[in-house]
This record gives C-alpha cells, structure tokens and sequence, in this order.
C-alpha cells in the first residue's frame, strides 16, 4: 500500500465530523491492507508510529526534513515503517546523526503531504480526529466481526495493531482465544476524575478508596520463577527493578498479573516526587547503584490472574480480596499508610491513622505492599482518608465501584480519582484546531508563563481539557479576534488572554525552553479581569518546582 492513499483517508477523516464516515474510510483502507502492512496501518490511522517512542525531538527533526519533497508518491507504509524501525534501533555514539540521515533519506522519498504527514506523526500531534475507539470500530467493520469483540481482545493484548492482523487474518474464533496470559500485558485500567471525595461517593456509594500514589505504573506477570515487570505503556522494565522481580518471586502464588505502582520513598517515609521515581527507568546502566540509591516500594491494588483463576471480570472487591491472600503482612501498613488501613474495616474504622508514625530509619528498604484502603459510603470518612493520604504526601484518592470488573484500557466512571490541584494564572499563546465533535473550534491551548526579563512568554505545555462548549464557543472568537498568523493546524495570537490552569505536576522537559512542562493540566476558567502583565513569571513556575522536589530547576534552553 502507497503511504500517499494512507496520507489521503488520514486527511479526509480530519475533514469529516461525522463518526460513521470517519468509520467507513478507515475501514475501507484496513480492509486493502496486506496482511504485513495492518500493523502499520492501524497505528499510523491511530496517530502513533508502530515503534512507540523514536526518541526523535524537534531539532533532529528539523533537520532531517530540510529536504526538498519528491514529485511523485513512491514511498510504501512498509517503508516508512522499515525506516522508522531503524531509527528506534540506532543508539550509541553517533546515533543522532545516524538518526537524522535515516530520516532525512525517508523525507527525500517523500511527497509534501507525506512529509507534513509523518512530522506530525513523530512529533505526536497527528490530530485527525481518529481516537482509538475510532479505530477499533473500524477495525471490526473492516472484518466483518462485533466491535464489542475486537474492543475486548484490544484491551486483553494492549496492541490493536496486532487485533487487527489476527481479526483480518484468522477471524473471530482467533481473538476469543486473546485473553489475560501470563507475559502478555494488559492495558491498564484507568480513573476518572472526580472534584472532591463526597463527589466520587455520590456517584458510586458504597466504595473502596485507596491512596493515589504519583509512581510509576506496573503490571507484574509471574510464571514460576519468571518474573517480569511492564510499564504503563506495556513496554518491559523488568532490568530497572530487581528488588520488585525478587518480591514478586517470593510470593506464594506460581502464576500472577498485579496491578500497582512503584515509587521512590524518602527514609522518613514520605514519596519522591515522580521525577524522582522515573530516574529509575530512565537508564539501564548502574542499576545496582540505582538500587541503593534509590530503593523502590512496590503498591499493589488489583489482580487479573492468580494461579489458574482469571479474575478480570470479578467485582473489584473480590479482585482485591485475592491479592490481600497472595500479598504478605497487614493491608497497607507501609510508610505514611498508618494502621487500620484495612479493606475489611468497614464504615467507622480509622483507616490511615497517624499517617507517618510507622515510618522508621529504615523506610527506604524495598517491600511489596497492598496500597492503603478503606471500605466506605460515609463522605466524613473519605474525607479524613483524602486529608490522610496528603499529610502521608500521597496525591489524594482513588474511589472504586465495588462492583466493578477490570475495564482494561478504559477511563470510566467504575474507577475516580481525587487530587488536590494547583493552579497558575497563564497566557495563551496559540491554538489549535479541534476534531471531531470539537471540529470548527479551537480547542488545544499553548500555554506561556511571563519572562519579564526578556519581555516574553516561556511555554510550558498545551491542553484542551476542563473546556466546555460554551468556553470553546467563546474562545475561538476571542482566539481569533487576537490572531497574529497560522497555519494548518494552529492560530498564532497575540499573547493577551489570561487562563485560570489546575494542574497537579511540574516535570522536567526537552521540549519546552523552560525545560519544565504541566502534568494534567485542565482550564479552571478565563481571567478576563486580568491583564497579561499580571500573569505568573517562569520564576514562580521553578519555585514551585523547586519546591515540589526539594531540587533546583532544570537550565533554560
């Protein structure tokens, strides 16, 4: 298949907001794909290159695409694909030339709309209005099978691309077979937001809350004496965290897939911020340096499978039950999680008390423990659990419908989280244009706090969440009234408009010239009363930083 035809139903999905034209295109072009090309096929209509990650930034970017395009279409999907897999496979010493001229050569063969094409797709801004849902709705169409099929082996194996070869290919009986197997990750179930704990109780009463850890994400599959660990993006980190392979290895249990997290602690007992918990996966060299350094708690809150018992779809209360059987010691009763900490409490019981006082000198050794808990409808319970977990340094909670099954890879309204938020006062400094429902409107904002030194604006991420239809109604107008240049994708305007951000996080990041970037940010509200002048300075952002890491910010770029 052409990359050219791939290109084309990419830009004609973009340009239809109607769902089931959307469908039918996409599916059209699956159902023509060769049986090695699918794979390929389904990410890049997904917005994603099929290697995950390049490790690609702008400036190699840039230039690498200084190329004149060619004239006719030539390149085929198994060739961009060939070459970007050479391009995640180079490392080493002069591996970013070695990169530039792999791409660079692929950009030669390539025609002006597949060149804008395959920028957006390493850069990750492929906005074409064709969310996963999407794809897998065209997927089944273009085989023939029950959405509801091909969603749930999507959500079992965590790769739709590998759905979509087996469900062209070998048909339906094929992706019954694709359930929860040992080694074979499973996309993570996610949560939704929730204001406040007495918000997340009125929609799901009687719950189980559990602490919200800021870790990193795991999924532990054992079989035996095998033991391997997977990240939230399913990827195998099982090199970068001996201490949790040698844990999970002493369990009683011979076959296992845990859901939890990970995360760095201080020896008083409270977390590293995330940045810190990610030093551990970022590199592989001088792991057992690492892992006195910087030893890892392991939290554990649902199993899928243990022994020969798939327990994906039981109610999350009986999902918890068997992990309190295979994980040793009382429920949560880790550092900062205090006793009483117990799924058996019940209304009334004192979960999380004196958060802290079990925290010793030696709260930095590894363990293996079941998060913190409490069963409860009562919204002055949930309410002392939440301030518990924040004193604990924790995010806040997390409230599960007791009834729930694993909806792996969904966020839905089964799981809600509750953080507490703070918020920068911002200026917008450009926007892009929505897809789909939010097509005609701009919908994702780029963000700048004030450089008075400079007499700038320094970015420091985008976001498109917390906007109802009246603020995207509203914005737009005004977005456009302030314009100052765009081009096909984002207006450029004239740095005047203040925005109220919540976010949780600050990270550090190559990709902004602060070299810091929001995590979850979402719009609080415009501040209409409030000049550009008034908005917050990058000083104010790294003080934050600082703050929240105890470390100095990251040097400007």
């Amino acid at each position: 298949m052409r990359l050219l035809d791939l290109v084309e139903t990419s830009l004609a999905v973009a340009a239809t907001r109607r769902r089931g034209d959307k469908i039918a295109r996409m599916a059209a072009l699956i159902a023509r794909a060769a049986p090695p090309e699918v794979e390929t096929v389904v990410a890049y209509l997904s917005g994603t290159a099929r290697q995950g990650r390049l490790g690609v930034g702008w400036a190699q970017l840039a230039g690498a695409k200084d190329v004149a395009p060619a004239a006719e279409a030539s390149l085929g999907v198994d060739d961009a694909d060939t070459a970007l897999a050479r391009v995640a496979a180079t490392s080493g010493p002069g591996s970013t030339a070695a990169r530039v001229d792999t791409l660079r050569a692929l950009f030669t063969r390539a025609t002006a709309p597949e060149q804008e094409f395959l920028v957006r797709l390493l850069m990750g801004e492929l906005r074409q209005g064709a969310l996963e849902g999407l794809v897998i709705d065209a997927v089944a169409r273009a085989a023939g099978l029950a959405p509801d099929l091909v969603r749930r082996a999507t959500m079992m194996t965590g790769n739709l691309g590998q759905v979509a070869r087996v469900a062209l290919t070998e048909g339906a009986p094929a992706l019954a077979r694709l359930g929860v197997e040992v080694f074979r990750p499973v996309q993570p179930m996610l949560a939704d937001t929730a204001e406040s704990a007495a918000d997340a109780l009125a929609a799901l009463g009687d719950a189980s809350l559990e602490y919200k850890l800021d870790g990193a994400r795991i999924q532990v599959h054992r079989d035996g004496d095998d033991v391997r660990v997977y990240s939230r993006a399913l990827n195998d980190v099982t090199p970068a965290v001996p201490e949790i392979v040698d844990l999970v290895r002493a369990l009683p249990a011979r076959r296992l897939v845990l859901d939890g997290e990970v995360i760095a602690l201080r020896r008083d007992g409270t977390p590293h911020p995330f940045q810190v918990t990610m030093r551990r996966f970022g590199r592989r060299l001088d792991v057992d340096a690492l892992r006195t350094e910087l030893p890892l708690q392991g939290f554990l809150f649902d199993a899928l499978l243990v022994d020969n018992d798939v327990l994906v779809d039981a109610p999350q209360h009986r999902r918890f039950e068997a992990l309190r059987e295979v994980v040793p010691g009382p429920p949560g009763a880790g550092p900062g999680a205090g006793p009483g900490a117990d799924a058996s409490a019940g209304p009334g019981a004192d979960a999380g008390a004196d958060a802290g006082a079990d925290a010793d000198a030696d709260a930095s050794a590894s363990r293996l423990l079941v998060v913190p808990h409490l069963v409860t409808a009562s919204p002055d319970e949930a309410d002392a659990f939440m301030r518990r977990a924040l004193a604990a340094g924790h995010e806040g909670l997390v409230a599960k419908a007791r009834q729930s099954s694993y909806a792996a890879g969904s966020r839905g309204a089964s799981w809600l989280k509750v953080k507490q938020a703070q918020t920068l006062d911002l200026v917008v400094l450009a926007a892009e244009w929505g897809n789909g429902r939010r097509q005609g409107w701009l919908s994702n904002l780029h963000l700048g706090a004030r450089d008075p030194e400079l007499g700038a604006f320094v970015m420091l991420g985008k976001t498109f969440k917390g906007l109802t239809d009246a603020m995207l109604a509203w914005q737009t107008e005004r977005l456009l009234a302030l314009e100052i240049g765009r081009d096909r994708y984002i207006v450029h305007v004239r740095p005047e408009l203040v925005v109220e951000i919540a976010f949780n996080d600050l990270q550090v990041s190559p990709n902004y010239p602060g070299g810091l970037a929001l995590r979850f940010a979402r719009v609080k509200r415009y501040r209409t009363d409030k000049p550009a002048s008034e908005a917050d300075t990058i000083a104010t952002v790294q003080g934050i930083y600082q703050r929240m890491t105890g470390s100095p910010p990251p040097p400007r770029r």
